[in-house]
């Protein structure tokens, strides 16, 4: 929690100095912030569920008004993981970039107080993020339809909103995922009510579930049913809330999400869809749903008047509550006696003769409440609560002390406390001091011995953390419980980690490897000295001088590098492999890769997984003496697979791009995106252009609208890429390819490429296609998803003065590192082309 403030703060205070927002004493010094953000919530019992397919897909300024601007109960549930995507700030790609994706939610939810749910479970779940998707057909044939609507439901029963709508109409300008989520959150409406639907999910205690409104967000100012204004400014949080959205989006920092913008007037439209009740003339938000207690207790008056009374005198309470702002010690009795009321009602309402349905939205409605109150007594009771590990990764039969500092800030006595941790099964927990006391201004530390099961399962990003700590305490008579997690991510992991360099191998049947260095890197993560045995398993017809060898570690964290010197059979056949990585302690086997994840902005995680070298051997003609320039983006690791293909690479540094000798290089070629990313080609692009006019070739892989590129510039003739970019791509990868210069050296020099070249493509054929570009380019494929017209611009290329510029959209870079040979042919050809010139 203290961690989240810090950034949040610091978020607001470098915002609030940005023209256009504005300038005064910093919110903490007007406001306590922290105690207002759980008082909010006691206005009102409705909730609000906003659904989407990835991670950013949440409408920021929206739930931000919702639930800092009135305290209604909202979420954010999202498909996938966005593991699919892009990564704006570093390589990780795949079910590491949906690690990053989803913590970035989890951090920009904290800021407008949303709840952050996906319906994706786990890594390489079925509801994966799989690419740009046009239809909802072709999504939900890969999601699964029957999980996908199923996991939906479940949700839609156990988060019991009110009020749900998709950021997304189902509109073929939209991705396909937004466009799944937005019919099955439709459909959802009616299904979820119904007790024929997934009935197995009663047997755990779910219930129907009938959602009052469901709207989408309106085509146009015209056809909406309901506009609201959300553009205030909130003297609390000294902005407004969509600026308090925008503050949330910085944190989607992989997306390069987040704008400043000023304070003024921002209306939502809305399009209601359907509703549970008879729609009155009142088209307002609310209209027609029981808005707090004193609501509810109007539509009991008839049936159970005794009931009404005491609906009418907790929500007093929870007023009186709310008006002793700021007063910590008010606020701590007043939430005391509301919390007391609330439990007392949820034992009335469960001894009632009100139909079922009744009964559990009441319930619902009630235990929110008790959820809601004992973080509102937690908070004004000024207690803090830090739990720490000496170190915070763990392996299997380990034992470490954990400690829970108890600090309290307020200015009573905190009684009956009552420390604990929570953990996985089969964990012993041994408390060995106690705590009950703490008069104001005193702290105290508990000491947990921890013994971790030999049996422990592996940490994983998406499950709840195998370690937390607990308090309790009772004020007036009511427990209140707190769950805090630990400093940092605590993890369970192997004792060793074994890594290869490089992680995939590519063996040029032509004229197949002497010898190929796999470089084996060993993170020891157990506490103490050890002496793994590292082992390769060699395929058959390979030979190494040695399979196994042993390496000597001292204490935790240390790293050790073994090589392994792999030769393939002289006549290699074409096709793929894997080659299994193992290290040997202490009679177990070790077979994981642990990748640390690791951003200022979302802290530290792990992603699991087998240790193993996949090979893959197919043809590739390398021109002899091509020699290759890559200016890196950053966004992509193709240096590094062309070069383990055998090409002759250097990484271009900025000091090489500002000055350097380019004519060195038969061709320069540029990673994805890379004018984002690299200032120094940026500013130094005429110096690329130069090269290319006294003769060289250059290779620039895409680029999005907006990553710097200047469509009258940054290509040596005009280059306008497609906008808006989700008209502007190939999503199917099996799409077919035309090419339409033959007879170019292109498809020709140094590799014939023919049908086979393009087939086997994961996730997509080219993204942000040309739309626009002068007639000195040419064009050489043509190519279009089912039903659509084709694009011409996949690949183009111009003679400038001596050389020649080429530029492509293909996604060479999803290919190379997914080792389709293909792509490693055909890019291999574009770059060759340089050895023409």
């Amino acid at each position: 929690m203290k961690k989240t403030a810090i950034l949040f703060f610091s978020l607001l205070l470098a915002l609030s100095t940005i023209s256009g927002f504005p300038r005064s004493a910093s919110s903490e010094e007007q406001h306590d912030t922290e105690l207002w953000n759980v008082l909010k919530p006691l206005d009102t019992t409705i909730s609000f569920l906003n659904t989407g397919a990835h991670p950013d897909d949440e409408r920021s300024d929206l739930l931000a008004y919702l639930s800092r601007g009135v305290g209604v109960k909202t979420s954010s549930l999202i498909a996938n993981r966005g593991e699919g995507g892009q990564n704006e700030i570093g390589t990780e790609l795949g079910n590491a970039l949906g690690i990053i994706r989803s913590q970035e939610m989890i951090e920009a939810a904290k800021i407008t107080n949303v709840k952050a749910y996906h319906l994706s479970e786990t890594t390489s779940d079925s509801i994966y993020d799989f690419g740009f998707e046009k239809t909802p057909e072709e999504t939900l044939k890969k999601w699964g339809e029957e999980v996908t609507y199923e996991r939906l439901i479940r949700f839609i029963r156990s988060y019991q909103p009110d009020i749900v709508m998709p950021s997304f109409r189902n509109v073929d300008s939209q991705h396909g995922h937004h466009r799944t989520i937005s019919i099955l959150t439709e459909k959802a409406f009616q299904d979820a009510a119904d007790p024929t639907i997934f009935p197995e999910q009663f047997k755990e205690g779910l219930a129907p579930w009938q959602i009052e409104k469901l709207y989408l967000p309106a085509a146009s100012a015209e056809t909406a049913t309901l506009g609201i204004e959300i553009g205030m400014y909130d003297e609390i949080y000294g902005m407004s809330y969509p600026q308090l959205g925008e503050a949330s989006r910085f944190m989607h920092k992989s997306q390069g999400m987040g704008s400043t913008i000023k304070v003024e007037p921002r209306t939502v439209n809305f399009e209601l869809i359907h509703t549970a009740f008879n729609q009155t003339d009142d088209p307002s938000l609310f209209a027609g749903v029981p808005y707090d207690f004193s609501d509810w207790a109007k539509q009991l008056e008839n049936t159970d008047k005794s009931l009404a009374k005491k609906f009418i005198s907790l929500q007093n309470a929870l007023d009186k509550t709310q008006l002793a702002y700021p007063d910590r010690s008010a606020v701590l009795e007043l939430s005391q006696k509301s919390l007391k009321e609330v439990r007392s009602l949820m034992k009335d309402v469960n001894k009632s003769k009100l139909p079922d349905a009744t009964k559990t939205k009441l319930l619902s409605k009630l235990q929110t409440k008790n959820e809601q109150l004992q973080e509102t007594s937690y908070i004004a009771s000024s207690v803090e609560i830090v739990a720490m590990l000496p170190d915070n990764v763990l392996t299997a039969g380990e034992e470490a002390t954990a400690t829970v500092t108890i600090t309290n800030n307020g200015t009573a006595n905190l009684k009956n406390l009552s420390p604990s941790l929570i953990s996985d099964k089969d964990w012993q927990i041994v408390q060995t001091s106690k705590v009950s006391t703490l008069k104001p201004g005193e702290s105290a530390t508990i000491d947990f011995k921890v013994t971790v099961p030999k049996d422990a399962a592996y940490y994983h990003a998406y499950n709840e953390p195998a370690l937390q700590a607990e308090l309790t305490f009772k004020e007036l008579g009511e427990e209140v419980r707190h769950i805090q997690n630990f400093e940092g991510t605590v993890a369970v992991l192997p004792e060793f980690s074994v890594t290869t360099d490089p992680t995939s191998v590519v063996v040029n049947t032509l004229h197949p490897q002497q010898e190929i260095p796999i470089k084996v890197q060993v993170k020891n993560y157990q506490d103490g000295a050890a002496e793994p045995t590292i082992k390769i398993d060699v395929p058959e017809g390979w030979t190494t001088p040695s399979n196994e060898k042993k390496v000597t570690f001292t204490k935790k964290y240390e790293t050790q590098e073994v090589v392994f010197h792999l030769t393939p059979p002289a006549k290699m056949m074409e096709g793929s492999l894997e080659i299994a990585i193992t290290a040997e302690w202490n009679g177990k086997q070790f077979t994981s890769v642990i990748q640390e994840i690791e951003y200022d902005h979302i802290g530290k995680y792990y992603l699991e997984s087998k240790a193993q070298l996949n090979a893959v051997a197919f043809e590739l003609n390398i021109p002899e003496k091509l020699n290759v320039g890559y200016i890196e983006s950053g966004f992509d690791t193709v240096a590094d697979e062309l070069t383990n293909a055998g090409m002759n690479i250097t990484k271009l540094s900025p000091a090489d791009v500002e000055s350097g000798d380019l004519s060195q290089f038969d061709t320069i070629v540029v990673g994805i995106r890379a004018y984002l990313s690299r200032e120094d080609l940026f500013e130094n692009n005429d110096r690329l252009l130069k090269y290319v006019e006294d003769g060289g070739h250059v290779v620039m892989q895409y680029h999005k609208p907006n990553d710097n590129w200047n469509a009258d510039s940054s290509a040596p003739f005009k280059l306008v890429i497609g906008n808006p970019s989700i008209k502007w791509r190939v999503t199917d990868e099996n799409a077919k390819v035309t090419v339409t210069q033959p007879d170019s050296t292109l498809f020709s020099f140094p590799n014939k490429v023919g049908d086979s070249d393009w087939a086997n493509w994961v996730q997509e054929r080219g993204l942000y296609y040309p739309m626009e570009w002068a007639s000195n380019f040419e064009t050489f494929v043509s190519m279009a998803d089912p039903d659509e017209s084709p694009f011409e611009g996949g690949i183009l290329m111009a003679k400038h003065g001596k050389g020649t510029y080429l530029y492509t959209n293909l996604v060479f870079y999803r290919q190379t590192q997914s080792q389709v040979p293909g792509g490693y042919r055909i890019l291999t050809n574009l770059i060759s082309h340089g050895v023409n010139n």
